[in-house]
């Protein structure tokens, strides 16, 4: 099975329902592949146009999904005229010529929509980033809400690079667990670059999904589901961490588009 995708400033996006999306990783966790999955927003797209390794990166990845509202409606504009032809990747292909979806792939969503399917096929999932006390939490909530999921492994790496000899006993962690999904909440562009590290070195999905470990822990709100909708998570979010969050906005927006009508110009359609 593929799943179709479209170019996105340049980035193979996968044009998909969050339904296909979360069937298509449930369905590679089973047959025991290697994959780096990535949720790409306005802001990781802005981030790609800007860092070589990072485009080529994400070029090159297994999967791309539409996080971001702002890349849909980028989508949508951009390949209105256009025909859909099948790309790599694992999932379903829609009919030739079928209108982009209207939603988006939103991570945290994803992130519970895995969990609740993984559940009959016994899925096991190990969680990767954040805080011990973030983690904890985020287990308790997950196994509350999922009580047949299967958590084999909890990790809160450091807030620094890690050496070498850290590295390979991640992944021996990881090896020893047996999962079949590492779901990575290391930020952006880290999570990303982490992704693409271990699903080479071994065969698992590594999913970065950004901040849903911090949103279903309960940690940090989450946006309205009106202003998610209409594309106004980033307003949320930015008045909820105006200093973390006020760079990201006023610089990523702008290069965004930036970023878009560029790769239009190219011919990335």
């Amino acid at each position: 099975m593929t799943l179709t995708t479209v170019p996105c400033a340049g980035v193979p996006v996968a044009a998909t329902t969050p339904e296909l999306a979360c069937a298509a990783l449930v369905a590679m966790a089973v047959r025991g592949e290697g994959a780096d999955v990535h949720l790409c927003n306005a802001y990781t797209l802005a981030l790609a146009d800007r860092d070589r390794a990072l485009h080529t990166l994400l070029r090159a990845s297994t999967l791309n999904l539409p996080d971001g509202q702002g890349v849909v409606w980028a989508n949508r504009v951009v390949h209105r005229g256009g025909r859909l032809k099948p790309a790599g990747g694992p999932g379903v292909v829609p009919r030739e010529g079928t209108a982009l979806p209207r939603m988006r792939v939103y991570g945290p969503d994803l992130f519970l929509d895995v969990f609740r399917e993984g559940q009959a096929a016994q899925v096991r999932h190990y969680l990767l980033g954040s805080t011990p006390e973030v983690l904890s939490r985020l287990a308790a909530e997950l196994r509350t809400r999922f009580p047949h999921a299967q958590i084999v492994g909890i990790e809160s790496p450091p807030f620094r690079e890690l050496t070498d000899a850290e590295r390979a006993s991640q992944l021996d962690r990881i090896r020893s667990s047996g999962a079949q999904i590492v779901w990575l909440g290391l930020g952006t562009p880290k999570q990303d670059h982490e992704a693409a590290r271990l699903a080479a070195a071994h065969p698992a999905v590594y999913v970065a999904v950004g901040a849903a470990f911090d949103f279903i822990s309960g940690n940090k709100p989450q946006a309205p589901l009106w202003m998610q909708h209409h594309g106004l998570e980033w307003l949320f979010r930015l008045c909820s961490e105006p200093r973390r969050l006020w760079r990201r906005v006023l610089w990523g927006h702008p290069r965004f588009v930036w970023a878009v009508c560029k790769g239009t110009r190219k011919g990335y359609r």
